[in-house]
């Protein structure tokens, strides 16, 4: 039986005094240049917000932990120069860039009233966490042109603190923040080396001369109104309700057995892996709960996000620092999603990114080129399972948690790790969001769903849903 834990209201207002906010720069000069912005790149406007939770060190005191990240933050500010610059829309091509200009990035020093401890599971979707990653200076003399990435750093009372990243996604995808992220640390150290030389080539995501679009791609579509600039991939701010879907070792391994087909003897071509099984319970649930009268013939398409650096001939460098992401898509009509067998989405779920090849990937990116496009959905998943956020080191050891901050985003869910399982942000209108929850918990607990266990002596563990609102 699933059960769901509310956090304590009072943690959603952290009681978070800002100590220091100013602007670092590049601690040596930087050419000042416009930076190119991939077709993938310009559709990305808009920030995410994460953080990592460090418990107290004696060794490490928050006050000497925001000198290091400061000095940190200047040295990585030579290579990633166009961090500290701001963007632009170009007006005879339309396109966005990155002005170089080493106008800075943010950083912030601030201090909350609680300790760790009184916050409880970090993990859980906690709207006041957006304190702790600001997406905009406190000082408003930055607004007309706010810095592209803002670092903080917030001590808590027990001597704990966390670290902040607002980014925008023009920045850095998933892979390339971390990498990011393994320098800042690097630099944190004392003569310690980058981690990784990233490569700042945005030109090799360049549409081509002329663009070729060999495939239909319903992933995007084209907005009907007219656009001066780059159309804005985002969402109408509503009030949403947060929930993290906890699903322990035993409830995956529940989710692949369920993911086998029935004739188990034939040769297995599924990709039953755990992203996949979670991927296409999300999709599942989402399906069924959307806004509105059910309709068994609505179309719905799960959107998965994948790196596209090793599908590409030759491949991308693994240091590539951008964003090399294009969505994978599965479309089924809500009656069959209802009814299919589990296996069934999950073959479809772990299909989809197959098809993303080169001539592919340089198909979408072309189709961009001419139609300025967004992509089309009814619910985007993105994985952070294989990123390793909390296995970066800094001198003060690794992060207790690193994680997404919720934000007004309702076509995202995040999949993240944690030491014991497999986590699901989900935030929906509140109604929605009712039938989503009891959707889920319907699948591990209806005794004649087609996720019913077969082996009498199976047990399926306690799926712990934490929410908060």
């Amino acid at each position: 039986m699933a059960i769901t834990i509310s956090p304590n209201p009072a943690m959603q207002d952290l009681k978070v005094t800002f100590q220091e906010s100013t602007l670092v720069f590049p601690p040596s000069k930087t050419e000042k240049k416009s930076l190119f912005l991939s077709n993938i790149d310009q559709i990305l406007n808009y920030n995410v917000p994460t953080l990592s939770f460090f418990p107290a060190n004696k060794d490490y005191p928050p006050e000497v932990v925001a000198e290091r990240l400061k000095l940190a933050l200047e040295k990585v500010l030579v290579p990633y120069d166009y961090m500290a610059g701001r963007l632009k829309l170009n007006e005879e091509s339309g396109r966005l860039e990155i002005d170089c200009n080493a106008a800075g990035a943010g950083f912030v020093v601030a201090a909350s009233e609680f300790s760790l401890d009184e916050m409880g599971d970090l993990v859980c979707p906690n709207p006041g966490f957006r304190q702790l990653a600001i997406q905009t200076l406190p000082d408003a003399a930055h607004d007309d042109h706010p810095p592209l990435f803002i670092l903080q750093v917030t001590s808590f009372t027990c001597g704990g603190f966390a670290i902040g990243m607002s980014v925008n996604h023009i920045l850095l995808d998933g892979l390339s923040a971390k990498t990011f992220t393994e320098n800042l640390a690097s630099q944190a150290f004392e003569d310690k080396p980058m981690a990784v030389i990233p490569c700042l080539d945005r030109r090799l995501l360049a549409a081509r001369s002329p663009p070729l679009v060999a495939f239909q791609h319903p992933e995007f579509y084209k907005p009907d109104l007219p656009i001066s600039g780059p159309p804005v991939f985002d969402c109408k701010k509503e009030e949403l309700e947060f929930r993290v879907f906890k699903l322990s070792p035993t409830d995956i391994n529940f989710l692949k057995d369920k993911a086998k087909p029935a004739d188990r003897t034939n040769p297995i071509a599924t990709k039953i892996s755990s992203f996949n099984v979670v991927a296409a319970l999300i999709w599942r649930c989402k399906a069924l709960s959307c806004e509105g009268e059910y309709d068994k013939d609505r179309i719905s398409t799960l959107l998965n996000v994948i790196d596209i650096r090793s599908r590409l001939n030759p491949p991308l460098p693994s240091s590539y620092c951008g964003n090399a992401v294009l969505v994978a898509y599965s479309s089924a009509k809500c009656e069959d999603i209802e009814n299919w067998p589990f296996s069934d989405l999950v073959k479809m779920v772990s299909e989809a990114p197959n098809r993303v090849s080169d001539e592919y990937a340089r198909s979408v990116i072309d189709w961009l080129e001419i139609n300025k496009g967004l992509p089309c959905g009814e619910y985007m998943v993105s994985s952070w399972l294989r990123l390793g956020f909390d296995e970066v080191v800094f001198p003060w050891g690794k992060p207790q948690h690193s994680g997404p901050v919720v934000n007004h985003r309702k076509d995202i869910c995040w999949v993240f790790p944690t030491v014991d399982g497999v986590n699901a942000l989900v935030s929906l209108p509140a109604q929605e969001m009712k039938r989503f929850e009891s959707q889920f918990h319907n699948l591990f607990a209806c005794d004649s769903c087609i996720f019913n266990h077969t082996d009498p002596t199976a047990q399926i563990s306690k799926t712990i849903m934490v929410t908060g609102s």
